[in-house]
This record gives C-alpha cells, sequence and structure tokens, in this order.
C-alpha cells in the first residue's frame, strides 16, 4: 500500500513538472479550432447561391444516351411566394418548428444547447436543436444521417445560407420544399392534398394542422391518424397564441373548428415511364443509400441505362389488353416484364404491372417473388449436368418414379422410358430433369443456381428444385440477370438501372461499380443456346419464333394448388437474342378458385413475349448467335463455328508459314547472288576511278594551254 501511494505521488510530480494538463488542454483547444476552420473552408466552398434555383428544379432522368427521358416532377416544384401567403401560415410553422427564425442567424444556441443534454442522456442523436435554416440545410444540402459531424456542417452551412439570402427567402424555400407526408412535398401541395384548396385559401386550424405534421409527416398522416395530428394541431395553435400571432379569440375559433378532409391532389406523381422511374428511385435508395426525400426535393441528374424505344414498346404491349387473358370482370391478370443488356447487365426497359400505376407501388418486374417453374431447369439441372459431360444428346430416364419422399410428374402423365436432353428441354419433361439432377447431385445444382445469382434458401435444398421449387421465387430481373449468361459466353454482369447520380453543383455523388462472375464456360453456356434454340423453332416456345430475329428461350408454370380445376398459377417466358435478354412473368396478385390462368401450361404467357420482341428487335442490332440449333445440326445442315473457326486459323498458320519460306528462300538467293554483286560493284569503283583521272588529267592539259 505504501509503494503504492508513493508510485502516485511520483506521478502527480512528474505531471506538475511536465505541465502535461496545461498541455493537452492546448492540443485540445488547437483541435477544436482546426475542426473549427476545416468545416468553415467546407461551408465556405457549398454552393449556397444556387440553392434557391436547385431547390426549384426536378430531379431528372437520363437515358443510356444521356438525353433526358423523364422528370420527377414532385409537387413542391413552382412553389408559391411568402408574399401570397397568409401571414398565419408561416407563423404556424415558425412557432412550433422554430421560434426565435427573426433573431438567430443560422443556429440557435438555446435550442443546441437543449438538444445536446436532451441527446446525451439518450444516448445519441435523437435529433432536435435545428432552426429552419439548419433544415432546409439538411434536407436540400446534407445526408439525412443523425451524426455529430453531421450536425456541425449542418450549422456552418446554416451560417453561410443566412449570409446570402433574406430570412423571407428562406422560409419560403423551406415551405415549399419540406415534405409534409401522403407524397405532399411543399406547403401548397399539401394544402392540395388534405383540404383540396390552394395555401391562400387555408383557415388558421389547417394552416396549424400542416405545420403539426412536419414532426413526423407519416405518424401524423390525418388520413390515418385524424385523432393524433388533431392534437397535434391543438399544440400548434396554443404555440401560436402564446407567441401572439393569433388573438385569443382566433385561438378559440380556430381550436373548436373540425377538419374536413378532401384529398383535392399535390400527390406526387406526374413522372414518364413510372414503372421503370419507380425502380431507379428503388435502387437509388437500397444501393446507394438515398432518402426519397433527397431524390425528390435536390434535383438530381440521374444517369440510367433506359432505351426509351424498348421501355414505349414494353409500355404499348401493356396498354393492348387482348393480349391479356383477363377471365375474372373483378381483377385484372397480371404481369411483369424486364428487358436486359447481356453485354453490362443494364436494364433497357420494364413495366411493373397493368392498371393504375402508383407511385413507388409494387413493381412485379423487380419486387415479385413467384415460383419460376420450368424456367429454373437450364440454370439448376441442364447447366451443371453439361459441366458434368453429359452432352445434348445423352439420354435421360423417364419414368414415373419417386425420389424417397417426392413423387414428380410430366404435364400430360405420360412417360417415354428415356429421350435425349434437348428433347427433355425442348418439350419442358419433368421427370428427366428431376431424374438428371438427382444422378448429378442435388449439391452441384444449388451451387449452379446460386452461381446464377438466385439465392436458395433452405427450403429449397430439395429435387424439387429442378422443377422450379422454391419457398420464396424470383423476380423477372432476376431471371432476366441469369438468362443473360448464356448469350455472354458463360458471364454474368450484374443488373442494375443507374449509372451514375450527379448532384445539382455538378457532383457525381454516387456511380455503379459493378463486378462480373464467370458463371460457365463459354462451351456450355453456347451449348444450352443450341437447345434453347430448339425450344422457340419446335418446342412450348415455337409461339416465339420470328422471321427477322433468333431466339433462344424457356417456357415455364406452376401448378394451381387446387386438385380439381384445370389451369396454372403462373406463367413464365424467359427469352433472348444475343442482345437482348427478356423475361415475362404473368399470373393474380392473388390466386384463388375464382383467380387464376386457365390455359395450360405456358400458352398465355407466349403471346405477349412475341408481342415484345416484334416491338424490340427493330429498336436492337441485329446478330446472330455463334451457334446453331439442335435441330439444325441434327439435320446436317449445321455451320460448326468452331470447326471453321479453327480453319481459319489453320490457314493462317499455313499463310505464315508460307511466307516465312519464301522469305527464307530470298534471304538464300540473296545470299548467293552477294558475291557477283559485290563484283560487280568493284568493277564499277575501278571503272570510276580511271574516268576520274582521265577527267583529271585532261583538266589539266586545259590548264598548261
Amino acid at each position: 500500500m505504501h509503494l503504492l501511494h508513493r508510485f502516485r505521488e511520483a506521478v502527480v510530480r512528474f505531471w506538475k513538472k511536465r505541465h502535461l494538463t496545461q498541455i493537452l488542454l492546448l492540443i485540445l483547444l488547437v483541435f477544436i479550432l482546426l475542426s473549427i476552420l476545416w468545416f468553415a473552408f467546407i461551408a465556405s466552398r457549398a454552393n449556397v447561391q444556387t440553392l434557391k434555383d436547385g431547390l426549384s428544379q426536378a430531379t431528372s432522368i437520363y437515358d443510356k444516351d444521356g438525353a433526358e427521358a423523364s422528370k420527377l416532377a414532385t409537387n413542391r416544384t413552382g412553389g408559391v411566394p411568402i408574399d401570397q401567403m397568409p401571414e398565419y401560415v408561416p407563423g404556424a410553422v415558425i412557432a412550433i418548428e422554430d421560434e426565435r427564425f427573426y433573431e438567430h442567424h443560422g443556429f440557435d444556441i438555446k435550442g443546441i444547447t437543449r438538444a445536446f443534454f436532451g441527446n446525451l442522456f439518450a444516448g445519441g442523436i435523437t435529433g432536435g436543436g435545428s432552426t429552419l435554416t439548419q433544415q432546409l440545410t439538411k434536407n436540400a444540402l446534407l445526408s439525412s444521417e443523425r451524426t455529430y459531424k453531421r450536425k456541425v456542417e449542418e450549422l456552418f452551412l446554416a451560417v453561410e445560407i443566412e449570409k446570402v439570402y433574406k430570412k423571407d427567402e428562406i422560409i419560403e424555400m423551406y415551405l415549399n420544399q419540406v415534405y409534409f407526408g401522403s407524397g405532399a412535398f411543399g406547403i401548397n401541395n399539401a394544402s392540395k392534398k388534405y383540404f383540396a384548396k390552394d395555401i391562400q385559401d387555408v383557415t388558421i386550424s389547417e394552416a396549424a394542422m400542416l405545420a403539426g405534421l412536419l414532426k413526423a409527416p407519416s405518424a401524423l398522416d390525418p388520413y390515418n391518424n385524424y385523432e393524433a395530428a388533431m392534437k397535434r394541431r391543438n399544440v400548434v395553435l396554443a404555440k401560436m397564441n402564446e407567441l401572439g400571432k393569433i388573438t385569443d379569440a382566433e385561438y378559440k375559433k380556430a381550436k373548436a373548428e373540425e377538419i374536413k378532409l378532401e384529398d383535392g391532389g399535390g400527390s406526387l406523381a406526374d413522372r414518364k415511364y413510372p414503372s421503370y422511374v419507380d425502380a431507379v428511385l428503388d435502387e437509388a435508395t437500397t444501393k446507394y443509400g438515398l432518402t426519397q426525400d433527397e431524390i425528390m426535393t435536390r434535383g438530381y441528374r440521374i444517369h440510367t441505362e433506359l432505351d426509351q424505344n424498348l421501355q414505349s414498346g414494353l409500355e404499348k404491349v401493356y396498354r393492348q389488353d387482348h393480349l391479356f387473358p383477363d377471365r375474372a370482370s373483378d381483377v385484372l391478370v397480371q404481369s411483369g416484364s424486364v428487358l436486359l443488356d447481356p453485354g453490362n447487365g443494364g436494364v433497357r426497359a420494364l413495366v411493373g404491372g397493368r392498371g393504375e400505376k402508383v407511385f413507388r407501388g409494387f413493381n412485379r418486374a423487380t419486387h415479385l417473388k413467384a415460383q419460376p417453374g420450368s424456367t429454373m431447369k437450364p440454370l439448376a439441372v441442364y447447366t451443371p449436368a453439361l459441366e458434368e459431360g453429359y452432352e445434348y444428346d445423352s439420354m435421360l430416364e423417364d419414368k414415373k418414379t419417386s425420389f424417397k419422399n417426392y413423387s414428380p410428374k410430366n404435364f400430360s402423365d405420360t412417360y417415354q422410358g428415356e429421350v435425349p436432353m434437348y428433347e427433355a428441354i425442348e418439350k419442358s419433361i419433368n421427370l428427366p430433369a428431376v431424374w438428371l439432377l438427382n444422378e448429378i447431385g442435388l449439391e452441384k445444382g444449388i451451387d449452379a443456381v446460386r452461381r446464377f445469382g438466385i439465392k436458395v434458401e433452405k427450403e429449397d435444398q430439395n429435387l424439387a428444385l429442378a422443377l422450379g421449387g422454391m419457398h420464396n421465387g424470383v423476380s423477372p430481373l432476376k431471371m432476366a440477370e441469369a438468362y443473360s449468361v448464356f448469350p455472354n459466353g458463360g458471364k454474368k454482369h450484374d443488373s442494375h438501372l443507374i449509372t451514375k447520380i450527379v448532384g445539382p453543383t455538378g457532383k457525381v455523388i454516387a456511380e455503379h461499380d459493378g463486378s462480373t462472375t464467370r458463371v460457365t464456360s463459354k462451351s456450355v453456356a453456347n451449348e444450352m443456346t443450341s437447345m434453347l434454340l430448339n425450344v422457340v423453332e419446335t418446342g412450348t416456345g415455337k409461339g416465339t419464333k420470328m422471321k427477322n430475329a433468333q431466339i433462344a428461350g424457356k417456357t415455364g408454370s406452376t401448378q394451381l394448388p387446387y386438385a380439381d380445376i384445370n389451369g396454372t398459377k403462373d406463367q413464365w417466358f424467359v427469352g433472348y437474342t444475343p442482345n437482348l435478354v427478356g423475361a415475362v412473368w404473368l399470373g393474380y396478385d392473388k390466386t384463388d378458385r375464382n383467380h387464376y390462368l386457365s390455359s395450360s401450361s405456358s400458352k398465355d404467357v407466349v403471346p405477349i413475349f412475341r408481342a415484345i420482341m416484334e416491338e424490340s428487335v427493330p429498336h436492337i442490332q441485329p446478330e446472330e448467335f455463334s451457334v446453331d440449333s439442335v435441330n439444325t445440326r441434327i439435320s446436317g445442315k449445321t455451320v460448326d463455328y468452331e470447326e471453321t473457326e479453327k480453319a481459319i486459323r489453320e490457314k493462317a498458320n499455313n499463310l505464315e508459314k508460307e511466307l516465312k519460306e519464301r522469305a527464307g528462300q530470298v534471304e538464300e538467293r540473296l545470299k548467293e547472288e552477294a558475291p557477283k554483286w559485290k563484283k560487280v560493284l568493284e568493277q564499277m569503283q575501278e571503272d570510276a576511278g580511271k574516268a576520274s583521272d582521265k577527267v583529271i588529267e585532261k583538266l589539266k592539259e586545259w590548264q598548261g594551254q
């Protein structure tokens, strides 16, 4: 104990002697000073002068060629000037959100102190303390993350904004871009959304309700939680009365007013190519971490892989109701489709459904999870089988068989004993696929599906995977990405819509940096294409065959859960040309005894895919596969592209060898003739010397004369 006391005294003496307390305080002060200077420097570089113009611009979507394709025409664009609003409209917002707005210079010390201690006790950043200027800064210039670093940036940028803009300009910008819930950006549009009137016509009570929504637009949405919205309105009214923004009489009248809700529009929905744009927003939020508010309020420029010709053609097909088998009068049969470039994984077009286009509603091209049926066979069975050494004409067993507790059946419930692989694919026969997966091993099938980019759950790890039996299922986008492996020589690019996102000041905020995966060999991919060409030529997909384009693909369908009804639950077609992959799903969102596809197999989806390709083919580069269909190969009319390439290389090698031989012969001949030419040159030099001597002698004679 005595030794410990002596050690403590020694440490204290050393600390005092070296003035460590002063040194640490100095270091801390220097750090704080440098931090202040750094944040001040960052804030000074922000282009806040363009803030007002930027907030009035809509976010634009650009296609693959850089042309503007669509605008996210949020209802905040073209806001209402502050002098056209009743005084109690901005007064209500200022009273409840920032009562010292006209007194501070961008930040409020009292509010910051109160929020700091509140966050300290809460153990993290919970919000609060921000002035309206800081909120405008956060919404317009910063990310929505809750960190002390972001709060400090917000403070310094708010000061810069206060230097550039007048108070009325700041509150005007804030009111015209802030989110009020139910898809309404800007106070005038919120007024239309909730009261079916312009902001100039709202009452004090209605203005207070709108101001109250800012705390939690979703939780306080009066359409979903009227009582909570009214309680919050009363809080705002009391604050307005306390600050003298309304009289006691106005307060009593406004509090007694019963607000009647009426939807007069004002929610954001104006956008061209709605399904594609909604999918872009999904990707921006899930992949790049942006919020919907950021995207809708900051005037971003989002560059995408969109092909407007393909998108327009796809939407045209979906407007042709006669193509879709609507057997029920109360509900539309639904569909989702994707067109993808196999060369880079770029989504060229997509449609997420039929009927009304709800803003960011259920997108069946990307959100859908449905069992893929027989479209899974090439991925889970035939690709790994080819990798294991099976060939297109290998004989597969086609007998009614039970695999332990699993007893699959052919669609026709007829069996041939055995069939070649290409015929099993062409006619979409079930038993050979299940038998083959069992032969090569389930694990190899699971591994192949995962390589194609499709998630395999624990519940999916059984032989039913051969026929597309999956617990969660897949989307058309995932199936298009998987099938892109075949026309792309065995390689898969990550599917994506966005190439880059540019902010209003020109800074690139996010950029696509996808990866390429080798899924299988080029020879296996080509062999699959050869067999899938058969499907279109003479198999279950022959309804998609076109004269002016080569198409390979696979049909798929899933059974109804009702044994006494003949029909299908889902129908698929996934097909491709050498440079475009398409995937189409068809079915009802909720299948029951009254809502199902009455046709067998994939008879309904095939004409839809054909219509899509008829619209698309004129807008893509005409190309042919480097392989022929199995039909052509069997008939003997095939062109063996590998042999042709080998023959060309052999001729090139022979020509090179011949040229080398001739060059060698020329060299040898030159060597043989060299001595003769040497003698000729020496004789010429000797003759030239004699001639020169004679000329000199003659010149001397002339000089002597």
